[in-house]
């Protein structure tokens, strides 16, 4: 009786908490989502009679050769003995972001498309214009050897039978260009598919030469320019704006709906995260390992059994292995997905080519600042206006460039394209204060109107270009004692030329920006949308 007394009371007391759960009828909602379309002004968003549209929403879908990697916690860094003694990747907690990356390097196919494309819109042919697509070519001359026969100069880059391998000779600022005009292109791609830009968009030359080529930043300010090859009617219709109110459709047209996300390389922690393929090495939330053991690489079975599966160097004068037994089989690079995939799908992380990522270096990863995407080499920017408020666009006479190692010009951004500004340069962040610097020590204050300090005392390019256009570089003889400076960047990830020690996701070099190699290439990346997905099974 007693405990007939005691389950009643408790059942009240259960009613009387759910009852007094706010106005909702007692009833108590699980996060689901936000699904009421009421807006907090009480109107219905896209109401036909309202004001406010922002057009249908659409599920955010994956782009062609690109694989979602879902963000999480992981030790980035080395977890064995630091055999090069740079003490330069300790481990550390970190947390990704969800994002998407390239299934492979970006191709030679790829890459050529991409100056083929700015030879047809840019032609060189035209004064204005004949710096883009040179300065956009890969340097084909890093195939050279002093002491070595190598044909690779004249064949690798165009010959259709490397079209598959990963593209070389291309330094980190040419692929960051590459990124941009990509981002371009799929949403030119896109918009066709929907309707929004007529097909035949490439069969009239006055649509697409030069700086009235279609570019994102003109399509997400409604420019006028689109007028000549956007189709208003079948925008309307993708916007989902449902009024006969022309001034409402021009206000309130989402632009940004059903658009291909930005592409960009990989920052560093992203890449190694994408390359350690955790998520599928785990049992619940503990990770079993993340060293990429040598013996891993091998195959297990059949006519791969004992062959190496990556691409890299095994030894002093060895390549590829014994003729009649190739061991991995590839003297240089190789077809990008020659060798299998990682846990995720992601092909040529071990090996191959190493890779450009989007990160500043610094021997030392600031995760006391930051341990969330961390990223060094943040530079934001603004959209520049002309005086009357509306948006500068590059004009070919203005164009800027940055200076490739080799002496060539490399554009910073397109005619056609809305011009930037730098608001603020976060590269020597936490790490170029008068202390860190060069110049501290021995009592000396900080000068408080300089404002560069000599952090790491690193050479400086000096570019002189003569009466007749030619480009000289100058050596810098001073006495330094680094090559670390804001224009170098990481590289990870081992290649054709490594052996397997920088196989190891975990280690860390780093190149200049504007010179390029025979042994790194680059993929993309894009961002994505965090708790996409559902929850993976043990």
């Amino acid at each position: 009786m007693k405990k007939l007394k005691f389950i009643s009371l408790l059942s009240l007391a259960v009613a009387l908490i759910l009852i007094s759960c706010g106005g909702n009828g007692g009833k108590v909602k699980s996060g689901g989502g936000s699904k009421n379309k009421l807006g907090m002004n009480g109107w219905k968003t896209n109401d036909p009679k309202g004001w406010f549209f922002t057009g249908k929403q659409q599920k955010p879908k994956g782009w062609p050769n690109m694989v979602y990697v879902e963000g999480g916690t992981f030790t980035m860094g080395l977890v064995k003995d630091d055999v090069m003694h740079d003490w330069n990747n300790t481990p550390r907690r970190m947390q990704v972001s969800s994002f998407f990356i390239g299934e492979a390097e970006i191709t030679n196919a790829d890459y050529r498309s991409y100056v083929t494309w700015l030879k047809f819109v840019f032609p060189p042919s035209d004064p204005s214009y004949k710096n883009i697509y040179n300065g956009a070519l890969p340097d084909t001359l890093v195939w050279n050897n002093k002491l070595s026969r190598n044909d690779y100069a004249e064949t690798y880059f165009r010959s259709p039978e490397y079209d598959y391998y990963p593209v070389v000779g291309v330094s980190w600022q040419q692929a960051s260009r590459y990124c941009d005009w990509l981002t371009d292109r799929a949403n030119e791609s896109e918009l066709m598919k929907q309707g929004v830009i007529n097909k035949d968009y490439y069969a009239n030359d006055t649509n697409n030469q030069g700086a009235n080529a279609f570019n994102l930043d003109k399509y997400k300010a409604n420019d006028p320019e689109l007028e000549s090859y956007v189709n208003k009617q079948r925008l309307q219709q993708k916007s989902g704006i449902r009024t006969s109110n022309a001034r409402i459709q021009a206000a309130n047209r989402n632009a940004t709906a059903g658009l291909v996300t930005k592409f960009r390389l990989p920052t560093e922690v992203e890449w190694e995260y994408a390359a350690l393929g955790v998520q599928k090495n785990r049992n619940y939330n503990a990770i079993l390992g993340k060293d990429p053991e040598i013996e891993k690489l091998r195959g297990k079975k059949g006519s791969q059994k004992g062959m190496y599966l990556e691409n890299f160097k095994q030894g002093r004068g060895d390549y590829s292995g014994v003729g009649g037994w190739n061991n991995d089989g590839s003297p240089t690079t190789a077809d990008v997905r020659k060798y299998p995939s990682n846990d995720l799908g992601i092909y040529g992380m071990y090996g191959n080519v190493a890779e450009w990522t989007a990160d500043v270096y610094r021997p030392l990863i600031d995760d006391e600042a930051s341990d969330f995407n961390y990223y060094r080499g943040n530079m934001p920017q603004q959209t520049a206006r002309n005086a009357d408020g509306t948006y500068k666009k590059v004009d070919a006479k203005d164009m800027k460039f940055d200076r490739l190692a080799d002496g060539r010009e490399v554009y910073k951004r397109l005619p056609g394209s809305y011009d930037r500004n730098t608001v603020a340069d976060q590269r020597n962040y936490r790490d170029g204060d008068f202390m860190s610097s060069l110049e501290a020590g021995y009592g000396k204050e900080a000068d408080s109107a300089a404002t560069d300090y000599s952090i790491y005392n690193s050479p400086k390019s000096q570019f002189i270009v003569d009466e007749k256009g030619r480009v000289i570089l100058q050596k810098d003889n001073k006495n330094r004692t680094t090559r670390v400076s804001n224009t170098v960047r990481v590289v990870k990830g081992g290649s054709w030329l490594d052996t397997s020690y920088w196989l190891d996701p975990g280690q860390r070099r780093y190149r200049d920006e504007s010179k390029s190699f025979g042994w790194v290439g680059f993929r993309v990346a894009q961002d994505a949308k965090d708790g996409g997905t559902k929850r993976t099974k043990r």
